[in-house]
C-alpha cells in the first residue's frame, strides 16, 4: 500500500469519527436551524460557511464549530505528517456527503448549491 493511500484510509477513519463529532457540535439549535433553512452549510475546505450574512448568535455558534474543527484537524494533520487544510479538504470529504436534501453546500468554484435529492456531492479530489 502506497503512504497517499494509507493516509486516505486513514483519513477517511478519522473524518468519519470528525463528522460525528461534528453532527454533536452542529446539535446546537441555532446552528441546525441555519443548517435547515440554508443560511449555513458545508463547504470543500472542511469548515461551515455562511450563504448569507448571518445574525450574530449563528457567527458565533457557528465560529465555535470551525475553530473546533480547526483544532480536531492541526491534530490529526500533525499526526499524519500532512498539512491542515490537506486533511481539513479530505474530511470535507465525508461533511459534503452527509450533506441532507434543502441543505446548502459550497464546492471549490465558490457556488453555493442547495442539495436536492442524494446526488452525489464531493470536490474532484475525493475520487468515487
Amino acid at each position: 500500500m502506497t503512504r497517499f493511500s494509507h493516509f486516505i484510509l486513514s483519513a477517511v477513519a478519522v473524518a468519519a469519527a470528525t463528522v460525528a463529532g461534528t453532527a454533536a457540535l452542529a446539535a446546537d439549535p441555532v446552528v441546525t436551524a441555519a443548517l435547515e433553512s440554508g443560511a449555513v452549510g458545508e463547504q470543500w475546505d472542511g469548515y461551515l460557511g455562511f450563504v448569507q450574512p448571518p445574525a450574530a448568535d449563528v457567527k458565533a455558534a457557528v465560529d465555535a464549530i470551525n475553530i473546533k474543527r480547526r483544532a480536531g484537524y492541526t491534530q490529526v494533520a500533525a499526526a499524519r505528517n500532512v498539512t491542515v487544510d490537506q486533511f481539513a479538504q479530505t474530511t470535507a470529504c465525508s461533511t459534503l456527503r452527509a450533506v441532507k436534501p434543502g441543505q446548502a453546500y459550497r464546492l471549490k468554484d465558490g457556488a453555493w448549491h442547495k442539495r436536492a435529492g442524494n446526488e452525489p456531492i464531493a470536490p474532484d479530489y475525493c475520487g468515487g
